[in-house]
């Protein structure tokens, strides 16, 4: 099942200078803060930047549609002409990403959040 777009990466290559903008943008300090990763909460939305993205080949912000089988969504989207450009990976306390490119080069993410985090545990 689909669940729709909740979380929102932007690739940014000064972590610092970045994070000090989005806690202005977004009015409050990030609820996880690492050198890998530093995410808001706002609405039902995740907002978070990523300094490693620009290296692994992202152009912009990332949409990840919250899916409960990766794997299965991620075979669909291939099937259905996608192409494939980072195989479902566990970037944390059990939560897959995956991202393919559609026919105009869009990227669209894939997350599958673990299942303590599906069922109303720490996100």
């Amino acid at each position: 099942m689909n669940h729709g777009v909740r979380t929102l990466v932007y690739p940014v290559k000064d972590l610092n200078q970045a994070k000090a903008l989005y806690t202005e943008l977004l009015g409050g300090e990030p609820y996880v803060d690492t050198p890998y990763y530093v995410g808001w909460k706002l609405g039902g939305l995740d907002i978070g930047l990523d300094p490693n993205g620009h290296s692994a080949g992202l152009t912009g912000p990332v949409n990840y549609y919250h899916v409960d089988d990766i794997n299965a969504s991620l075979q669909t989207l291939l099937a259905s002409g996608a192409h494939l450009m980072q195989a479902a990976k566990d970037v944390g306390n059990g939560s897959l990403v995956a991202s393919v490119k559609d026919a105009d080069g869009n990227i669209v993410g894939l997350l599958q959040e673990s299942s303590d985090q599906s069922e109303g545990g720490a996100s």
